[in-house]
């Protein structure tokens, strides 16, 4: 698809951009994050903040160098809806307006690109204590609503920042929008809703994630220091 084409090519770039990138002190690191949820489907088609939900998550990385890091991710987060307030729905259920609440639990793997050199250390390796990235991946999203649970693929992107509050600890704040390619999270009865399946966000179902998470990073890497003179 040409959205999957688009992140391989930037991938690429970014890679040919970190040739210069300085190892870690540490291999890798573990930690939590909290949150805020937002669902964009059939029974919201405006605006991700309508109804907010709960979003918790653990993640666990491997931090090659200073600028890439290979992160797995699990949460769970709460979705609602309504389209009590929509003009063009067509409820399957034969009542005026719809609701619905869904709990989603998303596993997946995700790469990170740091804009910086980001770290803790000598002033020769021109690390920088905070930095902006980006995150893709792939992953799995289970979702639970109105009695049914489904099964979906899904495909998260984001942006973040982060900041090394000691040479362990770090501080991040991350927002990802995650497509899953199923129709089931906002329930079974919103199932394609105006049979039109040519576009990429339409007849699928995307959920939002804005968080506020601390990591600490473990597994000192052993480096042998050459003398050059």
């Amino acid at each position: 698809m040409r959205i999957i084409r688009v992140i391989m090519t930037t991938i690429a770039i970014l890679s040919s951009l970190s040739g210069f990138a300085q190892s870690t002190p540490y291999k890798f690191d573990f930690g939590g994050a909290l949150g805020m949820s937002g669902y964009l489907g059939d029974a919201n088609t405006s605006s991700l903040m309508k109804h907010p939900g709960f979003e918790a998550e653990l993640s666990f990385r491997y931090l090659p160098d200073s600028r890439w890091a290979f992160r797995g991710v699990l949460s769970t987060l709460s979705l609602s809806g309504s389209t009590a307030d929509m003009e063009d729905v067509l409820p399957s259920t034969g009542e005026p307006s719809y609701d619905f609440k869904s709990t989603v639990y998303d596993l997946g793997a995700r790469v990170e690109f740091n804009f910086f050199s980001y770290g803790i250390g000598e002033t020769y390796k021109r690390l920088r204590r905070w930095s902006p990235y980006l995150t893709v991946g792939l992953g799995v999203s289970m979702s639970s609503s109105g009695g049914t649970t489904s099964v979906a693929p899904n495909l998260p992107m984001g942006a973040g920042v982060k900041f090394k509050l000691s040479e362990r600890v770090n501080l991040g704040a991350e927002f990802t929008m995650t497509k899953v390619f199923g129709d089931k999270v906002d329930g079974p009865l919103l199932n394609d809703l105006n049979t039109i399946k040519t576009s990429f966000y339409k007849n699928t179902d995307w959920y939002s994630r804005l968080t506020i998470g601390i990591t600490y990073e473990f597994g000192k890497r052993c480096e042998t220091c050459h003398y050059v003179d």
